[in-house]
């Protein structure tokens, strides 16, 4: 019974039983920035989600009637050179944002871990040869070898696009997990595992990846911001999404070139998008590392 009630007291100790809102606010103030840069987060995926709802016209649709019309009751951040409202497409251009950001991210993180647990697991030849192709995709910087990509793909779909965004991404997420399998590797756990006959795919994805979970986190935030911004400079660069697609690469390209002077809410508003969505995911993988790390957590 003494055991039993020593258990309880100690579950009632470490289970945190407050509400969840309080629980919220006490995260939001001790990371400030992050929750800032988490409710941007939402509010970029509550838009992508019911943009259809949140839109007052088609983003596709033409207008000449109202073509540069200035932010006004009727368009509320103004009209573009074939008088389609801006904020419809702004609004539909966060889904195309969160996709690529998502997907890239993604496959990224995911391929980096895969890469980053097996050269440091096997070590020797395969740690050698891994690792000499990441040295290779690192050498080139991310923007000119997503271009190289694209050129030789071609941008007829947006697949391409998202391959060319994250190759670039992948050998990052590989060299930060690499280092911390190494680590993880001489553990006596993994040793443990080998005794009992595990496979080696049994004991990288079960015992090994597992453990390089917060690294792989702060990667996969980090990456949602700047695969969005891969994104918007190959739009704007005309080597990522055509139109008539809404993506705000491609509304700040043909409203910066042009319409800067005669009518700038055509790049501002979507420059101010692209920035937002950047900024909010970089606090929010900020004030997820901190969380994560040991280090950092009750500094």
């Amino acid at each position: 019974m003494a055991v039993l009630g020593s258990q309880a007291a100690f579950e009632e100790d470490v289970v945190d039983r407050r509400p969840l809102l309080y629980r919220l606010g006490s995260m939001a103030k001790r990371q400030p920035l992050g929750a800032a840069g988490l409710l941007v987060v939402i509010v970029m995926i509550f838009a992508a989600i019911f943009a259809p709802e949140i839109a007052q016209y088609d983003p596709e649709e033409n207008d000449f009637d109202a073509m540069f019309s200035p932010p006004a009751a009727a368009h509320l951040l103004g009209t573009d050179e074939f008088g389609r409202d801006i904020f419809s497409r702004i609004v539909w251009g966060a889904r195309t944002a969160m996709l690529v950001g998502f997907v890239c991210a993604t496959a990224a993180a995911l391929g980096g871990l895969l890469v980053g647990v097996t050269s440091a697991y096997f070590g020797g030849k395969v740690d050698i040869l891994l690792q000499r192709v990441v040295d290779v995709l690192i050498a080139f910087p991310g923007i000119i070898l997503a271009l190289a990509i694209v050129a030789v793909l071609g941008t007829d779909s947006i697949w391409y696009v998202m391959l060319a965004i994250t190759i670039p991404l992948l050998p990052n997420c590989a060299r930060v997990v690499r280092s911390t399998a190494l680590s993880i590797r001489e553990i006596p756990y993994v040793d443990a595992a080998r005794a009992c006959g595990f496979g080696h795919h049994r004991i990288v994805l079960r015992h090994m990846a597992p453990n390089v979970i917060a690294p792989f986190l702060i990667m996969w935030t980090t990456f949602l911001g700047q695969a969005i911004l891969a994104e918007a400079s190959l739009t704007f660069l005309g080597l990522g999404v055509q139109e008539p697609t809404p993506a705000w690469g491609l509304m700040l390209r043909s409203g910066a070139e042009e319409f800067a002077e005669s009518a700038p809410w055509v790049p501002i508003f979507p420059g101010i998008a692209i920035s937002l969505a950047v900024f909010g995911f970089n606090l929010f993988g900020d004030a997820l590392r901190d969380v994560l790390d040991p280090k950092l957590r009750d500094q």
